[in-house]
């Protein structure tokens, strides 16, 4: 992974509570907005000029038709790419996303430090998280709307994100497409592995295994309540009750691993517990039931990454 421009203890705590989100926050749907008042919509007629946006921190003039969004957190990238909205700044970690990384390669990187290179960037439009840095300073350069991390649920905050970037129908009829999609496959991926069958989710980071629970990234927004409805172990399932994730040791693998096994596998990582004889020896392992992704475009749960795992789960579970 690409040095950033935050210390790596922090790199570590957002990575761990990356795109996944708080399950204390699953309830959140596109109701949950209603914290906020309505946005008001843009003209059709009109794409000039601009409107007044209801965001979670108060009203914020944005205009209707951005041309140059920066985009100063890897959490929100995805959702803006999805609605076609052009960028001119974002972080490093979505530059180097597999999946992003050709239609960004001409794009900046920047940070919620680098305010000259922001400001010479020429924005009309900045997007971060509710506790970013130099916000104030953000504000005086372009409108600034942020968003606080796990409040709202994948399909609310792309719905959100679709009202700010005058997009809403656009973001409406991905989440309508999409929760067909995710139902179809759920159905039939239960129907292959069995209805009981269990599911566990893991990745290496530094120098660490980890299992994550609901709505923590890395596909855990589809496999289990809110997407196929799979069953998580149940040592998995009590010990990521609370934060989302739990580190484990490679001597306790079979405890939490299921009869499937998602990794979120990241290359520059230590990975030698997978040449232990406890991990070979666990069930997934004998059956070929360890499926492998990239992490680096696995993390998150923006619209990109979603439909990436999507066509990943289908190809994996059903060969298709």
């Amino acid at each position: 992974m690409k040095k950033l421009f935050i210390p790596l203890s922090l790199i570590l705590v957002l990575l761990l509570s990356a795109c996944g989100g708080n399950s204390k926050n699953n309830s959140n749907n596109a109701s949950s907005t209603s914290s906020v008042e309505p946005s008001a919509p843009a003209s059709d007629s009109d794409e000039s000029g601009t409107f007044t946006y209801q965001s979670e921190s108060g009203p914020v003039e944005v205009p209707k038709n951005p041309q140059r969004v920066v985009v100063i957190t890897r959490f929100l990238t995805g959702n803006v790419m999805a609605l076609g909205v052009p960028v001119v700044g974002v972080d490093e970690m979505s530059k180097t996303n597999p999946r992003f990384e050709e239609q960004l390669k001409d794009v900046e990187a920047v940070s919620e430090e680098s305010v000259e290179k922001i400001i010479e960037l020429q924005p009309d439009l900045i997007l971060g998280l509710s506790d970013i840095q130099n916000i104030d300073k953000f504000k005086k350069i372009a409108p600034t709307v942020t968003f606080t991390y796990g409040k709202l649920d994948y399909s609310a905050l792309q719905l959100e994100i679709g009202k700010l970037l005058n997009k809403e129908k656009e973001a409406q009829a991905w989440v309508d497409s999409f929760k067909v999609k995710v139902q179809e496959a759920g159905e039939k991926i239960k129907a292959k592995i069995g209805a009981d069958a269990t599911v566990s989710v893991i990745e290496t980071f530094n120098k660490q295994l980890y299992v994550y629970g609901d709505n923590f990234g890395r596909g855990t927004e589809l496999l289990y309540a809110g997407g196929f409805g799979l069953a998580k172990p149940e040592k998995v399932a009590e010990a990521t009750k609370k934060d989302g994730y739990f580190a484990v040791s490679s001597e306790v693998l079979k405890d939490y691993f299921g009869d499937y096994v998602i990794f979120s596998k990241n290359a520059d990582e230590d990975n030698s517990f997978q040449n232990t004889d406890t991990y070979k020896s666990t069930n997934a392992v004998k059956n070929n039931h360890v499926y492998e992704a990239d992490a680096k475009a696995f993390y998150f749960n923006d619209p990109l990454s979603l439909e990436y795992q999507l066509e990943f789960f289908t190809k994996s579970f059903l060969g298709e």
